[in-house]
């Protein structure tokens, strides 16, 4: 059972090296000495969080012996665990990635990053492949896929290449007792408070589209890509506040410096705002804005069109806001972490505690904190702050 590692309870009793094999017993198969699919999982999520810090890549390679009959997997596993702890470095984790289905083996920091890591990732797969090969007989071999997963991924999380889901199956599971009942309640809210606050505000919403028609040139809702949960791209709502004919280079600069700021604090002060100030996430003097647009921003009356994103189901009400692309590209490896652990919302803990006026590093951990203690409760806290918010205008450009 995979998940008892985690529901032991009281203390452990007998000599210390007693103990500690008991504990053991629960971390480890005690047909293989591989570790159970649970932990496997936790001490991947461990990893991807180190590399973030390290910058020092890891490979996930997965040994897929689903094909195989259950009667022929045993032997094909013992002689796999023979092989794999025999051939692989001490800190190398091996372990269930999908309980007796899928071995999964943790290579720690390769030698480097870019083509070094590919070179290390080919040496590796050819060894192993070797290794196995002169173990386990041909007929089973031929049955066994294998594939390798480096992390970080190469690129940007874009439309033409989002994360390699096989690095983050923590996220893809419901985790947690519960919760996948909680995050159905809560896609059930989204949906009936969306729907009704369209048609609560439809008079308003029809009010607002005629304004921005009549006050400026260009169509009334302004559409966007952006980059939703997973680094899903998604088709992004809000009532036209500019110019139509606006360069986005202009936007796309300031949101570099944004993005770059904190480390710029660290070191490089050319990458601050001109006049030495913070620099916030929306531009406070915004040229390309119309009269009517920057009341509609200081309302947030402009964000009201993204209750159809969370009908459609890109959006809730409540989580992280959704990035540009081009926002992402200047992502360091721990700020992605804010679109791939839960779906954007229109609010967020961002909104209620100093919206446009935080800082990006802020912003994320903020982001972060929220998926992590994320419950129904806080959803509902966060929206009832967000009126009051909404309503100082404190922060909103």
């Amino acid at each position: 059972m995979t998940g008892k590692i985690f529901h032991m309870k009281g203390k452990a009793k007998g000599r210390p090296g007693e103990n500690l094999h008991r504990f053991a017993s629960y971390l480890l198969d005690d047909r293989y000495g591989f570790y159970v699919q649970d932990y496997f999982t936790e001490l991947l999520r461990i990893e991807r969080k180190r590399t973030e810090r390290s910058k020092k890549p890891f490979l996930l390679v997965l040994l897929n012996a689903s094909e195989l009959a259950w009667t022929e997997r045993d032997r094909l596993f013992r002689d796999m665990a023979a092989v794999l702890f025999s051939s692989t470095r001490e800190i190398d984790i091996k372990g269930w990635y999908k309980q007796d289905s899928v071995v999964g083996v943790l290579f720690t920091e390769l030698s480097g990053v870019g083509e070094s890591a590919d070179l290390a990732r080919s040496n590796i797969l050819r060894k192993l492949r070797t290794s196995l090969s002169e173990a386990i007989e041909r007929r089973y071999l031929d049955r066994v896929s294998i594939s390798s997963h480096v992390f970080p991924e190469d690129g940007e999380i874009v439309e033409s290449n989002l994360p390699d889901s096989n690095l983050y199956p923590d996220l893809l599971s419901k985790k947690g007792p519960g919760r996948g009942f909680s995050l159905f309640v809560k896609r059930l809210l989204d949906l009936v408070i969306s729907i009704v606050l369209i048609v609560l505000l439809a008079p308003l919403l029809a009010a607002i589209a005629i304004v921005v028609k009549a006050t400026s040139k260009g169509p009334v809702f302004f559409r966007q890509e952006r980059v939703g949960h997973f680094g899903k791209p998604f088709i992004f709502l809000k009532f036209r506040s500019m110019r139509a004919d606006t360069d986005p280079e202009i936007h796309k600069k300031y949101i570099e410096q944004f993005i770059c700021q904190d480390r710029a604090n660290k070191g490089n002060v050319a990458d601050l705002a001109a006049d030495g100030k913070k620099a916030v996430y929306k531009m406070t003097n915004d040229p390309r804005v119309t009269r009517v647009g920057r009341f509609l921003r200081k309302t947030s009356l402009d964000e009201l069109p993204q209750l159809f994103n969370v009908v459609k189901g890109d959006m809730s009400l409540v989580g992280p806001r959704p990035p540009i692309p081009y926002e992402c590209e200047r992502y360091d490896l721990w700020h992605r972490r804010r679109i791939l652990e839960i779906k954007p919302g229109i609010t967020g803990l961002w909104q209620v505690k100093g919206r446009s006026s935080t800082s990006f590093d802020e912003m994320v951990r903020l982001d972060l904190k929220y998926a992590l203690e994320w419950s129904l409760w806080l959803d509902l806290s966060i929206l009832l702050k967000t009126i009051p918010a909404v309503l100082s205008a404190k922060g909103a450009y």
